[in-house]
């Protein structure tokens, strides 16, 4: 990407396009078009069009969607379809009938079968049942992938893809009823700490692995990937090492100074008993993360302390 190139990053106010928008600052990247979802609403194709036809974006990276943890996803299911697949259709289209140079459409893990063999190859995708807790979402996501293979193979436009794993870091997402797992621990643990609980309870039996990324990390992957990859198959970023719930939990503990003891609600749903990414293609392409979990998870409650809007 030219330094002053215009460059629209879709979603910049979230996690995801926040850390995207700081590594293009710090990588000389000026020329940025940024709009809140008050004033571009990217669910509407009409206004979706005008703004296109109006910036003339050189490159997209489009961050925007509408995300949440097992609660959300499971509750709001025809809201996580319509409005995911709302969004990335206009801004995918828009892309292309504006003559965008490159765009970068990022899903999401959840697009993987529920029993999918570990640790996720990008070739696993559609080769088995979906998580049913975030099936909507994830065949949101799919679509996105598929459309921006299908205006490759049709119109030859560089649009390609990239799924991010598990996300957390500054400017993340701590409500209760829509976060996900790492952010809604930093805040019941913190809570339980000032409150002076002696035990905290959490979902399920904490045995799931899963696999985290702090999100400037795949900021820096992502500008990576704009610069050298141009390939119509969606590319994995993640740390390729994961930790059960039951360690994560452990962790944040630590990180936030909770002293009291952890109970799992066997009850509630575990969901996916395991998602590690393969990173190995974008390891051979050379790029690997640099922030550890333990060390990330502290940068991450800094940011939760220093932010109490987060937490409405």
């Amino acid at each position: 990407m030219e330094k002053e190139a215009k460059i629209y990053v879709a979603g910049h106010r979230g996690m995801v396009g926040s850390s995207i928008v700081r590594q293009l600052l710090s990588q000389g990247y000026a020329n940025l078009i940024l709009r809140t979802s008050a004033e571009l609403d990217l669910r509407n194709q009409a206004a979706v069009d005008a703004f296109f036809a109006l910036e003339k974006p050189d490159y997209v990276f489009l961050a925007a969607a509408k995300v949440g943890g097992i609660v959300a996803n499971n509750t709001y299911r025809a809201d996580f379809l319509y409005e995911n697949l709302a969004i990335q259709n206009h801004v995918i289209h828009a892309s292309f009938v504006n003559q965008v140079k490159k765009l970068m459409f990022l899903g999401s893990s959840c697009i993987y079968p529920k029993l999918a063999p570990q640790p996720l190859k990008e070739s696993y995708l559609l080769s088995g049942f979906l998580e049913p807790t975030n099936e909507p979402y994830a065949i949101a996501k799919i679509a996105g992938i598929k459309m921006c293979e299908a205006y490759r193979a049709q119109y030859g436009c560089q649009f390609i893809s990239v799924m991010p794993t598990n996300l957390y870091g500054m400017n993340d997402n701590y409500d209760l009823e829509n976060s996900h797992v790492l952010p809604a621990m930093i805040r019941k643990f913190h809570e339980a700490k000032i409150r002076g609980d002696h035990s905290i309870t959490l979902w399920g039996t904490g045995s799931p692995q899963r696999e985290f990324l702090y999100a400037d990390d795949l900021a820096e992957a992502c500008l990576y990937l704009m610069e050298n990859y141009n390939e119509s198959e969606f590319i994995n970023i993640g740390t390729g090492e994961d930790v059960s719930i039951l360690e994560l939990a452990e962790m944040v503990k630590e990180a936030t100074g909770f002293e009291g003891s952890i109970q799992w609600d066997s009850s509630r749903p575990d969901g996916t008993p395991r998602k590690l990414m393969d990173v190995s293609r974008l390891h051979e392409l050379g790029w690997k993360h640099k922030v550890e979990l333990e060390d990330g998870i502290q940068l991450a409650y800094q940011d939760f302390l220093q932010n109490p809007n987060s937490r409405k």
